[in-house]
């Protein structure tokens, strides 16, 4: 993936500080950490079925300076976002506010409550902000067994980083959720959930997070045409990371029984085909996953 040289978003900054992690058992900690491997984690679903979090201080935060190589590809890709977010909002005669992204140490303060890098990279409503724990990079690599070009590459600042196409999913993935809470989908899900069953609502958690998938699709076939960003394989490395997290194929990493009732996010089938829509089509339209659902 092609990404040096475009500008960096100023809407990325680092966390100095998080409120207190109290609670969970091992049991907690083992769930969290499988939770850990699903891209979009809603932060609420790591409290319920991972170690619970409390709040508990406030997180500070400044502008991201670090000049490491993966906070700058963080504000790269964040701000490829922008570009592409706004000109979609433009196009339908709305503006685009464009969220923020939290880099973090271990454990974090948001909106949503506290959480820890077991939490995984999530989006908060609340604050409209996303957050992404530092390590989560090279924790892709070795928990999922993500990689890319820069793998092969015989740059050593280049070892053990996942594939950065893959990343970048995972960044548009999250803003995806940002979109939704733009166009009100996300309150649409948060309502329905309270009046339905627990298995009708994690229906509802699905669909929303195939339609971030999908989003995070739109986005990247549309900032294809605008900078000519991807290589080759980089697609591979994107469909092979949303395979690597579907609802079955994580039960079945984890031993367990694969009920579909208990699914959130979705099958790997399913989240592969929805991220490929959104591709092939570059276009918000066809990415209505409820259709009449809600």
């Amino acid at each position: 993936m092609k990404w040096q040289g475009r500008r960096g978003s100023t809407n990325v900054r680092t966390s100095s500080g998080g409120g207190k992690l109290m609670g969970g058992g091992i049991g907690g900690i083992i769930i969290a950490g499988i939770l850990w491997l699903v891209f979009g984690v809603n932060p609420m679903t790591a409290l319920q079925t991972g170690q619970e979090v409390a709040g508990g201080g406030n997180t500070s935060t400044e502008p991201a300076t670090s000049d490491d190589r993966d906070t700058q590809f963080v504000k790269v890709v964040l701000a490829d976002t922008e570009e592409v977010w706004h000109q979609i909002f433009n196009e339908g005669g709305s503006t685009y506010k464009e969220p923020s992204l939290i880099l973090f140490n271990g454990q974090v303060s948001s909106a949503c409550g506290s959480a820890s890098s077991a939490t995984g990279p999530f989006y908060c409503p609340g604050d409209q902000t996303v957050y992404l724990d530092t390590s989560f990079f090279v924790e892709m690599r070795q928990k999922l067994g993500i990689s890319g070009d820069i793998q092969n590459s015989g740059d050593s600042d280049n070892q053990n980083k996942a594939g950065d196409f893959a990343q970048a999913y995972v960044i548009s993935h999250e803003v995806g959720h940002h979109v939704q809470t733009l166009l009100g989908i996300t309150q649409q899900v948060n309502e329905a959930s309270r009046q339905v069953t627990r298995a009708q609502a994690n229906k509802l958690s699905v669909l929303q997070e195939l339609q971030a998938d999908c989003f995070a699709g739109v986005w990247a076939q549309r900032n294809q045409e605008r900078v000519q960003f991807l290589e080759a394989g980089d697609i591979d490395e994107a469909i092979n990371a949303a395979s690597q997290i579907g609802d079955d194929r994580l039960a079945r990493a984890g031993g367990g029984a694969v009920v579909p009732d208990n699914f959130t996010h979705g099958t790997s089938q399913q989240r592969v085909e929805w991220f490929t829509r959104g591709l092939e089509s570059g276009n918000v339209q066809t990415c209505d996953t409820f259709s009449g659902a809600l």
